[in-house]
């Protein structure tokens, strides 16, 4: 459909490879397949630092002073080419002075895109595009998923863990790539056409990477200029999202589908968009994680599928066979009829708020780091279904401040670390109780401070209203690295302490 990129030869180019980690290690492996010069641009090289490893390949490493002179950034010299892991800014010093050199800056994707293009790991593959505020992980798994039950060669990569680079080298050779992309890597990808490419949803997030909610929008709808765009019609940002123009557009929803859409029809997902009638899929009901938030990404990754004419059995075997991956609403311990449910990886409002919505009453555990985003609508459309919030992390006093102004009858917590190293909990009615954080870290303590609290809470909606809550719900909306190493971290630690905790239920 769209013009592709041209011819590419890397040979005896000079490349700074911007971040050398794992992103940046798989741009160098594939870099030095095509004789590339390559110099590794990070942080840890600051002052003199060397990795051995990259010593004994040859490769020179920088660190980012390298091209700073009095607090003035130049473009580096000798350079033909940069490429640069998805967390480096578009405002960055260093590649605003390498543009205006006329130094071109490309993603690890967009690379990967080139040289795929370009035939440099054979005949081009199908790209599928998966990307959203919420629920892109669960899609891109659910498309893998789907694809190999229809016994073609397959592999999830991007943001999703495994790099594209290394899809590209990998072996036996993957012929479709379901290709989970951020907004930053759709950023810095901009030649990226898919054969069939999503937006889920779009709401904030990222907005100090971005610099406005408009360019975060824009980077979303990257994923939309293939030969097929699918849209979520259900969230007001994406389905206004415009197509390439020649894209055929396609939307999905909850509701009864219309024509070039799929929907729900009495308990069945259906398509019809891709058959001259509307076609069943799948049964409601088998879909895994059960809710609203499933069903969407089963209907995304069933629209991209279809798309590339995935046959609709294929597309009932896929999700059959299909269970979401950790910290996406586990239940990781039961007290009674009440669920505790692990969904850290909802990291900003929107992913709590579709976690959330699958429950008639809960109690939320949630805090961290909110990255500019408001958490004025989750707390606002949801003070029915909150039996209590209970809130951790740096940006906590956003989350009760929020509650105070949407939702004062809706009982609160707060848990923190002080100075001292003591968990420290307070309550809306301003109690304080304290505990040490003696044999865990305080990370750990004030997570299993923070389940005590809700289930005390939980116990409390049950005297009151005389029904337990359906869960007890771990979903930050919020990032996790102001007090764990990973959103799985901070979901480990938070299962952990539900275990604990249901056992000395049991035995008490």
């Amino acid at each position: 459909m769209s013009a592709q990129p041209s011819e590419l030869n890397l040979a005896g180019k000079r490349v700074l490879v911007a971040g050398a980690r794992a992103t940046g290690l798989a741009v160098l492996n594939l870099l030095d397949e095509q004789n590339a010069r390559v110099t590794m641009l990070d942080t840890k090289f600051a002052h003199g630092g060397t990795d051995p490893d990259l010593a004994g390949r040859g490769v020179a490493m920088v660190g980012p002073d390298a091209f700073d002179v009095a607090g003035v950034v130049s473009a580096p010299p000798d350079i033909d080419l940069i490429v640069v892991s998805p967390g480096f800014r578009p405002d960055d010093a260093l590649l605003v002075a390498a543009a205006a050199a006329g130094i071109p800056v490309w993603g690890d994707v967009e690379l990967a895109w080139r040289a795929d293009q370009a035939g440099m790991y054979g005949p081009p593959r199908t790209w599928l595009v998966i990307t959203g505020t919420n629920g892109k992980t669960t899609t891109t798994s659910m498309a893998e998923a789907i694809v190999e039950a229809s016994d073609r060669a397959v592999l999830a990569c991007g943001n999703i863990g495994l790099t594209v680079a290394d899809a590209l080298r990998a072996t036996p050779r993957a012929d479709i790539l379901c290709v989970e992309m951020s907004s930053f890597q759709l950023h810095w990808a901009p030649s990226v056409r898919p054969a069939a490419g999503v937006v889920l949803n779009v709401a904030d997030d990222h907005l100090d990477w971005h610099g406005s909610f408009d360019a975060y929008a824009a980077a979303k709808q990257q994923a939309l200029l293939g030969d097929v765009a699918v849209v979520g019609l259900d969230d007001a940002v994406a389905s206004g999202l415009p197509a390439g123009e020649q894209s055929r557009r396609i939307g999905f929803t909850l509701a009864v589908p219309q024509t070039g859409q799929l929907g729900v029809v009495d308990g069945m997902l259906v398509d019809n968009a891709f058959a001259a009638v509307a076609v069943p899929l799948i049964a409601v009901d088998r879909i895994r994680p059960a809710g609203p938030s499933g069903l969407f990404d089963a209907l995304a990754a069933a629209a991209v599928t279809r798309a590339i004419g995935i046959d609709p059995e294929a597309v009932e075997r896929g999700l059959i066979g299909f269970s979401p991956a950790a910290h996406r609403g586990q239940i990781v311990a039961r007290i009674n009829t009440t669920a505790f449910v692990d969904d850290s990886k909802a990291t900003n409002p929107h992913a709590a708020q579709a976690a959330v919505s699958g429950y008639e009453r809960v109690v939320l555990i949630a805090g961290g780091l909110l990255k500019g985003a408001p958490v004025d609508d989750l707390i606002a459309h949801n003070k029915r279904r909150f039996a209590g919030i209970v809130a951790i992390g740096t940006d906590r006093d956003i989350i009760v401040d929020a509650i105070a102004r949407h939702a004062p009858e809706v009982p609160a917590v707060t848990v923190f670390t002080r100075d001292d190293g003591s968990v420290m909990t307070q309550r809306t009615d301003g109690g304080i109780s304290a505990i040490a954080a003696t044999g865990a870290s305080s990370a750990d303590a004030v997570m299993a401070q923070a389940v005590s609290a809700a289930w005390q809470l939980a116990e409390a909606e049950q005297a009151d209203s005389g029904r337990a809550v359906d869960a007890v719900l771990l979903a930050p909306a919020a990032a996790s690295l102001d007090m764990f190493a990973s959103y799985g971290a901070r979901g480990d630690s938070f299962a952990t302490a539900s275990l604990a905790l249901a056992d000395s239920v049991v035995n008490r």
